[in-house]
């Protein structure tokens, strides 16, 4: 009796060992990024959120990238890629505002507050706020209209433009811009884990199962495999 309750406990721990092993499925619920890229943070197991301020899905995704901000291990680091895609919806805008704000070391504290002033506020919209629909380009944010926003975080208005305008900032947006292709990434938000692991919310299931492949990505890194 004693030998076939052992049994059946090691038989029921191997197959809760299969099922948390085969719960997120390569090519399913996440993707190889080929070839593996580098990170920009030695040392630490980065997980990079490729967005865009303008972007509507991004903004639903943020309070989900903040929790999975705060859930990471002390091994692990979260990063920022600004992506361009639609011209047509300020994104150039809004990628140059971020890159700007990084040189001037105000991004991270801003960050949250940039999808407020988007789609939140509206001193930065991109839409009508009646109607829902994307205003004329002509009538979309400027990179001078930016500028003014990160004025209530101690930055003058002449540095950020200064930042945003200069040749350092186009070489770092050409640099952004091939760093989205070689990430393979198609939409955003997108996450890549440690240059190597390529996620996405669809991909995931679902906002939470996203923290949760996340963290499963990142010990699958520190353990080698």
């Amino acid at each position: 009796m004693f030998m076939r309750f052992l049994v059946c406990a090691v038989l029921s721990a191997c197959c809760a060992s299969a099922g948390a092993q085969s719960k997120w499925i390569e090519g399913t619920h996440y993707f190889l990024v080929q070839p593996a890229q580098p990170t920009s943070t030695p040392g630490k197991i980065e997980v990079l959120d490729v967005f865009s301020y303008a972007c509507p899905a991004c903004n639903a995704f943020q309070p989900t990238v903040d929790k999975l901000k705060a859930a990471l291990p002390p091994e692990a680091r979260m990063a920022y890629l600004p992506a361009a895609f639609n011209p047509q919806e300020d994104w150039p805008v809004f990628q140059r505002a971020f890159l700007a704000a990084q040189i001037l070391g105000v991004a991270e504290k801003t960050h949250d507050a940039m999808y407020d002033a988007v789609w939140g506020k509206g001193s930065l919209s991109i839409s009508d706020k009646i109607t829902g629909r994307l205003l004329p380009q002509a009538q979309q944010p400027t990179i001078e209209d930016v500028a003014k926003f990160y004025t209530a975080y101690g930055v003058k208005t002449e540095d950020f433009l200064a930042a945003a305008k200069s040749f350092t900032m186009d070489m770092q947006i050409r640099q952004a811009d091939a760093q989205v292709l070689a990430e393979q990434v198609q939409g955003t938000p997108t996450l890549i884990v440690n240059g190597k692991y390529r996620v996405t919310p669809k991909s995931a299931g679902g906002y939470p199962q996203t923290i949760d492949l996340v963290l499963y990505l990142i010990a699958k890194e520190k353990a080698g495999s």
